[in-house]
């Protein structure tokens, strides 16, 4: 596994090795020894899954406090964008963005520390989504910002008329308004 720490300060791409044969492929999709000498100790206690279809846009979503969750997502089939928004006030890139295209066959990862929220756009037919989280849902401490925050600015390429989401997602805050971490 190669692991390359984007510009945002603990927001990390992880690109497997792949073998291919005759047969299919292996990979290893996780190491906690590796994963810990490049990234530092985070001990994951649930994995998730969702599937979606094209135009969805999941997010932006994290949990406020001491439920914030640390994420390692990744794409089993379809492809989708995935962002991670800096929501740490005192970080020199609190409002910024990464995004990066997880697929089923780039089989690449996504770690997301605590302090950001976190989001994807569906660009494939489908997509299966799978990711390990650090915390557990806590429904009380849940939080959104909208996907068109004009603030943040990120360049989704899909025309807004054709975006799916929640009518949940659709009453998330505006990042001036929303709870933050310090």
């Amino acid at each position: 596994m190669e692991y390359k720490e984007t510009a945002i300060q603990g927001v990390w791409i992880l690109e497997p090795k792949v073998f291919n044969d005759a047969r299919g492929y292996f990979f290893e999709v996780w190491k906690q020894s590796d994963f810990e000498a490049h990234i530092g100790k985070v001990s994951f206690i649930q994995d998730n899954e969702s599937k979606s279809s094209y135009g969805v846009i999941r997010g932006l979503h994290y949990q406020k406090g001491s439920f914030s969750q640390a994420k390692l997502v990744r794409v089993i089939s379809g492809k989708v964008l995935d962002v991670a928004v800096d929501l740490r006030k005192s970080s020199p890139t609190f409002g910024k963005y990464v995004m990066v295209e997880l697929s089923g066959e780039n089989k690449r990862q996504f770690f997301i520390p605590r302090g950001f929220a976190h989001g994807f756009l569906v660009l494939s037919k489908e997509a299966v989504f799978t990711y390990k989280v650090d915390n557990v849902y806590a429904p009380g401490q849940e939080a959104g910002i909208r996907w068109d925050d004009p603030e943040i600015g990120i360049k989704w390429p899909i025309d807004p008329a054709d975006v799916l989401t929640s009518p949940k997602d659709l009453k998330a805050k505006l990042l001036k308004e929303a709870e933050v971490f310090d």
